[in-house]
């Protein structure tokens, strides 16, 4: 653990006291953002959704145990590998679908695609196809909330290749020296695109680099969803009550290739079985049932449900309009623009 103090355990949200039913939740949580993606694999795979799409299968722990720690008012930025992220943050699943198929109800109006999903409702940020792009998004969203005294914090997304690129290191200067209420969660799972961690960074504990910048910093197992909701509850604490900004290294995997463009060709196949011995959702799984607290009817139960959604989801994409040929130039430039 790289850090100069601990932060705080959060008052926002506090750890549930039926903690049985609160695992079984993110257990639901996990495999719903699962079932969502080899659900857009088999629709891909039928030419259905289109360009490109990657996925998040492996790493639903990070983007479940984070979201627990947050609240309606922060704000969340995220990376092209985002469908576990806007899912967990509460992104309807048919306006992530209708996207996909690049529908007119999509979240993004279809403009999107798989690697732009975005609802201001939701204050979810995208969805960014530049590698660290979503950085200097969320400084900006960061210093707004400190300017206007909002007691809010912006939790920004981003994996280990965005930690060679300067928007990291620019974005976690300022975030240091202006005290900003940021929230770095970087999701190394170990490959940037097919190169490997130790071929793209001379030292390879991220979370002591970061530290380096007088941030919080410290490594999480990101296959766990337990040790990542406590370890994101604590660190969101101390970016709320004005420790400034923290950072969170959740080392974790995925189980897929890089896209599904990717052949995969760069990994030993021995590597992605170990990495699916620790599968998150597994793991609670075995928890629950040693503890009481899952069975196979409930697990049926829950698959049930999330099929469920996911079969409505569909249905709602396939069935949702296109975009009108004549709007294809609208939001190309802001209404004001248009009127000059």
């Amino acid at each position: 653990m790289s850090t100069a103090r601990t932060p705080r355990r959060s008052k926002i949200k506090a750890q549930p006291r039926n903690r049985s039913a609160h695992q079984l939740s993110l257990l639901g949580s996990m495999l719903r953002i699962r079932r969502f993606e080899e659900r857009c694999v088999e629709l891909y795979s039928a030419a259905r959704i289109r360009g490109f799409m990657h996925l998040y299968i492996g790493e639903e722990a990070v983007a479940v145990g984070v979201n627990e720690a947050l609240t309606e008012d922060d704000a969340v930025v995220s990376t092209y590998r985002e469908h576990g992220h806007a899912l967990a943050r509460g992104v309807a699943a048919d306006a992530i679908m209708a996207e996909m198929f690049g529908k007119s109800t999509g979240c993004s109006r279809g403009r999107g695609g798989s690697m732009h999903l975005f609802d201001v409702n939701r204050r979810f940020y995208g969805g960014n196809a530049i590698v660290g792009g979503g950085l200097p998004l969320a400084a900006g969203l960061a210093l707004a909330d400190r300017m206007n005294g909002r007691n809010r914090i912006t939790c920004c997304f981003f994996g280990d290749g965005a930690f060679a690129e300067g928007e990291f290191h620019e974005t976690a200067n300022l975030a240091a020296l202006w005290h900003l209420p940021l929230l770095f969660v970087c999701e190394n799972n170990l490959y940037a695109m097919g190169t490997a961690l130790e071929r793209h960074q001379a030292q390879t504990d991220l979370a002591l680099r970061a530290a380096s910048y007088g941030m919080v910093s410290w490594a999480v197992d990101g296959m766990d969803v337990l040790a990542v909701e406590d370890a994101a509850r604590r660190a969101a604490e101390g970016v709320r009550t004005g420790t400034g900004p923290h950072f969170l290294e959740m080392r974790t995997y995925r189980f897929r290739a890089h896209s599904m463009y990717d052949p995969d060709r760069y990994r030993d196949k021995a590597e992605i079985e170990q990495w699916k011995d620790r599968d998150p959702i597994e793991g609670l799984d075995r928890r629950l049932r040693e503890s009481g607290g899952l069975t196979d009817k409930t697990l049926a139960a829950l698959e049930q449900r999330v099929s469920a959604e996911i079969d409505a989801a569909v249905d709602t994409a396939e069935h949702a309009p296109e975009e009108p040929v004549e709007d294809l130039l609208r939001y190309v430039t802001s209404p004001a623009e248009e009127a000059s």
